[in-house]
This record gives structure tokens, C-alpha cells and sequence, in this order.
């Protein structure tokens, strides 16, 4: 029997299920984009540099270029006096070479002049009070007060990049910093694992979008604007199915439409309800398996494979329909194999350890993850429960910033306890 399709009569633990979808998800394929629009993709081939960086010697500082063998002994009180023969701008080819008792004016980043190997800080010069003085403004002559080390305020041709140096390897998330150092090598557009499309499907008859009058007896689609969300957040791009009425011929239809994505998520219709098809859709259409995990909450889960077209399998998994159970889940199953297919290695989320400010009873033997407020006090993170715990209550989300694990044989946590959380914001990402 496939191991997609095999039914377990018995709970399985939260990473068993993990382990079990990353099998069966795969890195995706690469895209070339300009460069900005990649920030947080994963870089498809190794970055090597065409240029030395910096492509010449450069002054670190605005000041004076000069030899270093020229301010041997200079000090306030003993300056050695050059003749300064020229000036050189950042961008600007330097038109004049230091000999033995000249300088160059130069700013920071232009090119160090052909026989200078130092540059004095104009503070440190008789500059700024030559200028006061000066009707033109023009110096012919400048007063060194410090004796510098030869180097001084230089950067080397190649300081930081070298030609043929390997700057950013395969693999590698791009962020601000890698960016910048691939501008800085004058690549426009690179290669990257590309971003998964994700499609989005809610079910259930008691479900209207959020744009219609709610009817009695009905309620908002919120579960395929959260999971959306939830897919942007973590690098994905979601496309929307909305709503699928609880018949197999909406089913089916609704999923015919997202079977040209990488993913595909369900909300509801994976319990135990009579009017609950998903399963018998999703099982006509691949090979579906249906478990139970050792979770809350988010205990029923599905998960397989979509048949699409040319023989393409589109991996499916199926979230409850409660809404927190719907981002709970989302967040320990949906989240690592996006992230796998983006081509990241690091799945999970930071925890910390906290103490805990509230009570949890655990009778069932699930691990819980429950929601909660998570403070930083006298160096020590704090974590109070964020509202009532049931399955339904979105609210405990927004005023919530992590998830409070109580392990499968812990039975209860109390005030005081220390505590593992699960952090899906940090505390500078509310405010």
C-alpha cells in the first residue's frame, strides 16, 4: 500500500506527520529576477566576483593624499608644509601624481593618486583656517600636524572582494546584506530557487466571502485570507480558490482550479462530520491519506498527492476547519515544506524558554500548543495565556505573539513553571 494512502488507526506525533510531508516535498526549480525582487529567496548558483572591490585604492576619509615618508615627525608644533598640486573627487580619474613634498586634496571614496600611499583628515591639517582666511579658497599649500602610519585612511584595491572570489555561495538566503554585496558586484538580476505557488481552498456550505451581506446561520471566510496571509509571510505566493460548497462536484471543480500549483491547502472537511467530502474528493483525485496527530489543537490532518496534468503530483494538506486550528497547523506542517521549497534548510521556528504566568490541563496525552502573550521582563521572557484556549477564538492569535508547548506526558502547567514557547512574532515586530 502507498505510504500516502496508509489510514492509522492511532495518533501519530507532530514530527512523525512533519517528517512524512517533507518526504514527499520537493526544492523547486530556479528563476532569474532583478535583484531586489529576490530578497528572501534562496540564491541557485554560486556568486563570483568579476571585480576587485574596491576596484582601486580609495581614501576612507576626505583629507589630503600624500607619502608617508613626506610627514615623518610632523606635529602641531613642527607641520610639514606641501604643495598641494591638485584635487580628486569620488568618481573622478586622478589627473596628477605625488612626488616627494606635494599632496592632493581628495574625497572620501575617489581614487588614491598615482604615489601617495596615505591620506591625512583635513582636521588634521591647517586646512579649514587657510580657508577662512582665503578670499579664492584655493590652497596652494597645506600644513600637516600628525605623523601617520603609511596606509592611513586607504582602502586597498581588493580589500574587501577580490577577482574570482567566490562572495556568495549557493544556497544562501538573500537578505538585505547579500543584496547589497551583489549590487556591489554590478549584478542586476541572479538565479533563485523560485517562489512555490500555493493554492488556497476553504469548504464548507456554512462559509460566505467577506465582501457579501452575511446571511443567519453563515460566517466569513476568514480560514483562506489567513492561510493566504500565512503563505506570503513565509515566501510563498498564494492564490485564492475561495469557497467550495460541500457537494463533490463543487469540490472537485474548485480543486481542478489550483492543480497548476506547487501546493495546495484545504481548510475543513478532514473530521469525522457527515457532510465532511473533502476526504472522498481528495481520495478520487490522488492518494490522500488521513491521520490523526497527537496535537492540539489541529488533530485531524490530511495529506497526499494531486494528480495534475502530464503526470505532475501537486502535494495536499488538508487543515481543520477551526481557525486557530487551521494556523497552528499551518505553522508546523505548511510552513516547513514551503520553506523546503524555497530551498531552506532551517524549519523551525525560535523557542524560548519563559516562565509561565497561567494555568494548562493536558488529559489527553496531546502535545498543546497553547497561545500566548510573550514579554521580555529584567532579562527574562514571561509568557500569560492570550485569551480563552478553544479552537474557534482567532482573537487568542492576534493577542498572541507565540505558542506555549505542554509535552504529550506533561498533564498540567502552572504559575511559575518554566516553559517552552514556540515564538511566531518577537516582541519588536508588534509594536
Amino acid at each position: 500500500m502507498s505510504p500516502v494512502k496508509d489510514v492509522l488507526r492511532s495518533m501519530i506525533s507532530v514530527e512523525e506527520a512533519r517528517e512524512r510531508i517533507l518526504g514527499f516535498v520537493r526544492v523547486l526549480d530556479f528563476e532569474v529576477k532583478p535583484l531586489l525582487d529576490c530578497l528572501g529567496q534562496v540564491l541557485a548558483e554560486d556568486a563570483y566576483s568579476t571585480l576587485d572591490v574596491p576596484p582601486s585604492d580609495s581614501a576612507a576619509m576626505d583629507g589630503f593624499a600624500v607619502r608617508a615618508d613626506d610627514i615623518r615627525g610632523a606635529s602641531p608644533s613642527s607641520p610639514r608644509v606641501l604643495r598641494v598640486i591638485g584635487e580628486v573627487a569620488a568618481g573622478r580619474v586622478p589627473q596628477h601624481t605625488v612626488t616627494s613634498g606635494t599632496a592632493v586634496r581628495i574625497m572620501t571614496g575617489a581614487a588614491v593618486p598615482p604615489g601617495a600611499d596615505t591620506v591625512i583628515r583635513f582636521e588634521d591639517t591647517n586646512e579649514a583656517a587657510q580657508k577662512a582666511s582665503s578670499l579664492s579658497g584655493a590652497l596652494s599649500h597645506v600644513s600637516i600636524f600628525v605623523e601617520e602610519a603609511r596606509g592611513i585612511n586607504v582602502r586597498l584595491a581588493g580589500e574587501e572582494i577580490k577577482k574570482g572570489e567566490l562572495v556568495v555561495a549557493k544556497g544562501a538566503v538573500l537578505r538585505p546584506a547579500e543584496i547589497g554585496v551583489l549590487a556591489s558586484l554590478g549584478k542586476s538580476k541572479v538565479r533563485v530557487v523560485r517562489r512555490p505557488l500555493v493554492a488556497v481552498l476553504a469548504t464548507g456550505d456554512e462559509l460566505v466571502d467577506i465582501d457579501e451581506p452575511l446571511p443567519p446561520g453563515k460566517i466569513y471566510n476568514s480560514n483562506s485570507y489567513g492561510l493566504a496571509a500565512l503563505v506570503r509571510r513565509y515566501g510563498g505566493i498564494p492564490k485564492v480558490l475561495g469557497i467550495a460548497r460541500d457537494t463533490i462536484p463543487a469540490l472537485t471543480e474548485k480543486i481542478g482550479e489550483g492543480l497548476d500549483a506547487d501546493m495546495f491547502l484545504t481548510s475543513a472537511g478532514v473530521s469525522m462530520g457527515d457532510y465532511d467530502v473533502v476526504k472522498d474528493v481528495l481520495a478520487s483525485l490522488g492518494e490522500v491519506g488521513f491521520w490523526t496527530v497527537r496535537m492540539k489543537p489541529g488533530k485531524p490532518l490530511a495529506f497526499g498527492l494531486l494528480r495534475a496534468e502530464a503526470g505532475r503530483m501537486v502535494p495536499l494538506l488538508g487543515l481543520p476547519g477551526f481557525p486557530v486550528s487551521s494556523m497552528v497547523t499551518f505553522e508546523q506542517f505548511a510552513r516547513p515544506a514551503i520553506l523546503k521549497m524555497l530551498g531552506k534548510k532551517n524549519f523551525d521556528k525560535p523557542v524560548v524558554e519563559a516562565i509561565f504566568e497561567g494555568n494548562i490541563g493536558n488529559r489527553d496525552g496531546r502535545r498543546v500548543y497553547a497561545r500566548a502573550a510573550v514579554t521580555k521582563r529584567d532579562g527574562q521572557y514571561h509568557a500569560a495565556l492570550s485569551g480563552p484556549q478553544g479552537s474557534g477564538i482567532l482573537t487568542s492569535m492576534v493577542r498572541g505573539n507565540g505558542l506555549v508547548v505542554v509535552p504529550e506526558d506533561v498533564t498540567s502547567l502552572g504559575k511559575g513553571d518554566r516553559v517552552q514557547v514556540q515564538m511566531l512574532d518577537w516582541e519588536e515586530d508588534r509594536e
